[in-house]
């Protein structure tokens, strides 16, 4: 079944399925709720389409009307469109039709061109945009909003292009600045700032935040030059610029975040802001001189993605309850641990929503600020105004706060004064690098906090990883070798039916698609409250926990492996110990 324009311009249809029963027999809505549905529609005169109706109705959410009418005509359906289409296609159609009727150019082969629209019956639509592209057309069906978001995305001229264009520009004239000085600092701006170079960086910062991309490496090698993104936790390699383009990316990158373009023989830090899909990216940029030339790393810091409920970032129903009643203690410190990348600000943000009133004064003191909360005074350290963490909390102790964050404790005079604001009746949440929760006393007491202490403010400790979730589109059973299945029986589940993902076009045959955390929590008392104001070893304050409701990492993670969330792999993986 298909839905296209053929060469002579007419269009091969096959009579659709339904929409309503399609999506009564996926179960989506009930022969009752298709009934008021269609009877709503008539009382209107039928101004609406039936997924507008269900829709308004609550009876189904926009992807599920989108999929169902994929089916119904047997079209592909397409669940993220931003991603999947090249913004270079959009020249193949005039901008006005493009907003005015939600016809989203995918990809152009072979004189076919693919689109995404919400309405695959729209025949008119269909025979229009083969007119104007001069192209056979061959439709697939995407949410309404998500076709917004993407004509939204890739519509403004600065991101529209296709990065063989950029090569074609290229002329070696504009690339001769790597053999010369880096003290000519005239020519190095010049070419940074040439077009093809400053297109090749917009795209593959707008790619990186597009793909949901954490950090974007930029790699020089003997002749080659490769961009990696960290997708979900991993490295994959995104494009291969030509290797002399490296100086002026790399100049590109400096001057967008105010770094010195001509000093190359030592690292520099650096952040800059971009606006992408009408909201802000911030961008840390870090450069490291090696031996083929400076390595560039840039770390992307969505805010969409750093504010989400505590019930979202994968939490047990008891643990949850339990982490719950630590961040609702009037008084003390909750700290939240892990290495870098394990999701910690995300965690913290997600608290801070949760408990934030207007009857609070809630402040933070980050490095650097991550997510803009409403309510919340937040600020971000400055280490060459002498702005630092210690000095700023001393500062935010006379301001009368409720409660306070911390983005990290990293040395003793913070440590310090943390302890004494916790002390003296505020509620302090801050961060620690520690390998699981029972660490973190140790932490503090190599930082020169008083083991009695500690056991009088500490509330609790959340120590998380995150591991990839399995890909939903591509999910399958998997066969556990001997050595994995003994490892789950060792912690306690029955292996069952364990899956993992195949592999497919979603999740760039991964078979994984974003990510969720997995826990420990400790919280002090009795026995281990003891062992901790005794001053015991960390050995000991993990024996203490035995025969408590403590659950390891790895416990927790194994759940979530027999839950169908994730793979043995990924737990091993996160929670080696």
């Amino acid at each position: 079944m298909s839905v296209r324009s053929t060469r002579n311009g007419g269009l091969e249809t096959v009579p659709e399925v339904p929409l309503g029963q399609t999506l009564v027999s996926k179960g989506v809505i009930t022969d009752e709720q298709l009934a008021d549905a269609l009877m709503t529609q008539r009382e209107h005169g039928h101004d609406k389409l039936l997924g507008e109706v269900l829709c308004d109705l609550g009876f189904a959410d926009e992807t599920a009307i989108a999929e169902a009418l994929a089916e119904s005509w047997g079209v592909p359906f397409v669940a993220q469109p931003a991603r999947t289409a090249d913004p270079g296609v959009l020249e193949h159609l005039p901008r006005e039709f493009v907003e005015e009727h939600r016809v989203l150019p995918l990809f152009h082969v072979r004189n076919t061109l693919t689109v995404a629209v919400p309405d695959p019956a729209d025949l008119w639509l269909i025979e229009e945009t083969a007119r104007l592209s001069g192209a056979e057309v061959q439709v697939a069906v995407a949410g309404r909003s998500e076709i917004d978001a993407a004509i939204q995305a890739y519509l403004p001229a600065a991101n529209v292009f296709v990065i063989d264009d950029i090569y074609e520009d290229l002329k070696e004239e504009d690339f001769s600045v790597v053999e010369r000085q880096a003290t000519e600092l005239a020519d190095l701006e010049e070419v940074a700032g040439h077009g093809p170079v400053v297109k090749l960086v917009n795209y593959i910062v707008f790619s990186a935040v597009q793909e949901g991309a954490s950090d974007i490496h930029i790699e020089p090698d003997d002749h080659r030059l490769r961009v990696r993104f960290r997708v979900d936790g991993r490295l994959y390699e995104r494009l291969s610029p030509p290797h002399r383009m490296h100086a002026a990316i790399a100049s590109r990158v400096k001057i967008l975040s105010n770094l010195d373009i001509s000093e190359r023989r030592v690292p520099q830090d650096g952040d800059c802001n971009v606006m992408i899909e009408g909201r802000p990216i911030d961008l840390r940029v870090s450069t490291m001189p090696g031996k083929f030339g400076e390595k560039v790393v840039i770390r992307i810091i969505d805010s969409r993605n750093a504010r989400l409920g505590l019930d979202q970032l994968g939490f047990g129903a008891q643990m949850l309850e339990a982490w719950k009643q630590v961040v609702e203690q009037p008084n003390g410190i909750a700290l939240v641990t892990g290495p870098t990348g394990s999701g910690k600000s995300t965690t913290l943000y997600s608290v801070l929503q949760s408990i934030s009133t207007d009857e609070m004064n809630i402040s933070t003191i980050e490095d650097p600020v991550e997510a803009r909360i409403p309510g919340i005074n937040q600020s971000q350290v400055n280490t060459k105004a002498g702005f630092t963490f210690a000095g700023a909390l001393r500062a935010m102790l006379r301001q009368d706060p409720d409660i306070i964050m911390v983005g990290e404790v990293r040395d003793a005079e913070t440590a310090g004064i943390v302890t004494q604001a916790a002390l003296t009746g505020h509620l302090v949440f801050s961060t620690l690098h520690t390998n699981d929760a029972p660490s973190a006393v140790t932490r503090l007491v190599n930082l020169g906090v008083e083991p009695y202490l500690v056991a009088a403010t500490l509330r609790g400790v959340l120590a998380q990883r995150l591991v990839r979730k399995i890909c939903p589109h591509c999910k399958t059973t998997l066969e556990p070798d001997e050595r994995t299945e003994a490892t789950i029986r060792a912690g306690g589940f029955d292996p069952g039916q364990l899956f993992c993902g195949a592999g497919c076009s979603r999740c760039r045959n991964t078979g994984y698609a974003g990510r969720l955390g997995v826990f420990e929590l400790m919280v002090p008392r009795g026995a281990v409250l003891d062992a901790i104001a005794a001053g015991e070893s960390l050995q000991a304050i993990r024996a203490s926990l035995e025969g408590t409701d403590f659950r390891t990492l790895r416990d927790d993670g194994l759940e979530k492996v027999a839950r169908g969330l994730t793979t043995p792999q990924e737990v091993l993986y996160a929670a080696s110990q």
